[in-house]
């Protein structure tokens, strides 16, 4: 399943890689693809999508 979500916050590498990491910790066979300068993240996993926004909140940034 694909969940399309708008980060506000991610404004470098560091940012990238740790709302990756926090995917990942829901589900570690999920693939996800950032656009830092949209903001977009699009992560294809089976997880549900309240779970991953969660865990992308749960380090720092906002889930719009």
């Amino acid at each position: 399943m694909e969940h399309v979500f708008q980060v506000q916050g991610m404004t470098c590498g560091h940012c990238e890689r740790a709302v990756q990491q926090a995917i990942s910790q829901v589900d570690a066979q999920a693939q996800t693809t950032i656009d830092r300068t949209t903001g977009q993240v699009v992560v294809h996993s089976d997880s549900a999508r309240a779970a991953l926004a969660s865990a992308i909140t749960e380090e720092g940034y906002t889930v719009a």
